[in-house]
């Protein structure tokens, strides 16, 4: 049975789940977790370990309509400076509570548009993040960039600061797509971008372009694809957008009656992902895909691949400390979330503390939930054997639970003694099947569609 045939039967096409970048997700965080939990949990974190750090610039020099992320528009660089001063100072906060011989395992700029900022303050701000968490061995620096948004002076000054891993976004190279989402790119702008950072020596690009577009055809994914192919990224994002206008006004631009159906969304996935394939590009998950050498390759094959905040990642690190505002934080303990509002961030730092607004503490079976679903997402099975070992379940209880969740997909998942597995016809079902293990109300949150 095809999975446009099981959703049609299970009647799931308009389901809407998480994406499961967490556990629990991020609608049931709460107040209960303030600054003094994340500088108690800075303070925690084993001497010597590694961590990751993701610091997040929330401006842009325009807003495109398509994104739901948090930025806000600035026309000059005042805002950009004093914002990174800013950061300077909450670096600062952050020495003063992290244990000895801390080092980086990833340090990733996302955005908003890192680019954004100035030759001297990109090398500025690498620099005090370096003298608050040097880069370990084998570390990845990667920073988002916008191909209308760099110059050979910001990508200098990056690659001098030890940059070695890029990330551009493409979303979709159609002009009149472009246009509908307010996000004009051409292919010439983003190809030149690219032999860029080529040319200075960063090892790996990474893509991100999106499904689900207003006016998006399957010949139209194609040519996008195409064009994608055509620049040789090491990996890809194949993103479903999430129109949701009522979490981000911009959106309210796009018409939703161009949009397509759940079923045409399908269609458009499956286009792209097999163009990627034909290309020896391997499946990560359920949206990425990567080269045969690339580290989610290898992560993969080994079992070790991992889900975060940006999707799919071989990061081995317990801790990963957000900066900046509305960043989230994630450690051993639970999760914790800096004031989303650059005002309210600004402010917190300025008066010497943490913006930690929300967050939340692992209780219960968070853990053991987090660690099923993220099997799910990142493998597709859940391994009994690790699941025993690793968390407090005994073997009738998880045996319940692999049911449960069968029963809800009329028997499409296969369970045998060693765990919960999705055949390869049901994996669009991953989020669906990974919501049955969600102990979480999920009728309010809001998500986007789960195809």
């Amino acid at each position: 049975m095809t999975a446009k045939s099981q959703l049609a039967r299970l009647g799931l096409f308009d389901a809407k789940v998480p994406r499961y970048t967490s556990y629990p997700t991020a609608p049931h965080f709460s107040n209960d977790v303030g600054a003094s939990d994340f500088g108690d949990w800075i303070g925690a974190i084993p001497p010597g370990s590694a961590i990751s750090l993701y610091v997040h610039v929330p401006f842009c020099r325009r807003l495109c309509w398509f994104c739901a992320c948090r930025t806000q528009g600035t026309k000059t660089d005042n805002p950009v400076i004093a914002y990174v001063d800013t950061l300077k100072e909450e670096l600062a906060l952050l020495a003063r509570r992290l244990p000895a011989d801390v080092r980086l395992s990833r340090l990733h700029w996302g955005g908003g548009t890192p680019t954004l900022l100035r030759p001297e303050l990109m090398r500025d701000l690498a620099r005090v993040i370096f003298d608050v968490v040097p880069l370990g061995s084998d570390a990845e620096f990667s920073v988002e960039i916008d191909p209308n948004e760099i110059d050979e002076a910001r990508l200098d000054a990056l690659a001098e600061a030890g940059m070695n891993r890029a990330s551009i976004g493409v979303q979709d190279f159609d002009e009149e797509i472009q246009k509908t989402i307010g996000r004009i790119q051409g292919y010439d702008v983003t190809r030149r971008a690219a032999e860029m950072i080529r040319a200075r020596g960063i090892r790996s690009l990474n893509a991100d372009i999106l499904y689900g577009l207003p006016h998006q055809t399957r010949g139209r994914m194609t040519e996008s694809v195409q064009k994608l192919l055509s620049l040789n990224p090491d990996r890809v994002a194949l993103y479903g957008y999430a129109h949701v206008p009522w979490m981000s006004k911009r959106q309210q631009l796009i018409p939703s009656d161009a949009l397509p159906t759940p079923e045409q969304r399908l269609d458009l996935f499956d286009t792209a992902r097999r163009l990627f394939l034909w290309d020896n590009y391997a499946e990560i998950g359920i949206d990425h895909f990567a080269t045969q050498d690339d580290g989610l390759t290898k992560a993969q094959a080994r079992g070790q691949l991992r889900r975060n905040f940006q999707g799919y990642t071989d990061d081995q690190a317990d801790v990963l400390i957000g900066i900046g505002a509305s960043s989230i934080s994630k450690f051993p303990q639970g999760y914790a979330q800096n004031a989303p509002a650059t005002s309210a961030h600004v402010n917190a730092i300025r008066a010497g503390r943490f913006s930690t607004s929300r967050g939340h503490r692992f209780k219960g079976q968070d853990v053991l939930r987090a660690r099923l679903i993220e099997a799910l997402m990142c493998d597709f099975r859940i391994d009994s054997t690790e699941i025993l070992r690793d968390h407090d379940i005994s073997a009738d209880e998880l045996r319940r639970m692999f049911q449960d969740a069968n029963n809800m997909f009329e028997g499409i998942l296969k369970i045998t003694e060693d765990g919960l597995f999705i055949p390869q016809e049901a994996r669009p079902l991953t989020r669906m099947v990974a919501r049955s293990f969600d102990a979480y109300d999920l009728s309010k949150a809001g998500h986007s569609s789960a195809i």
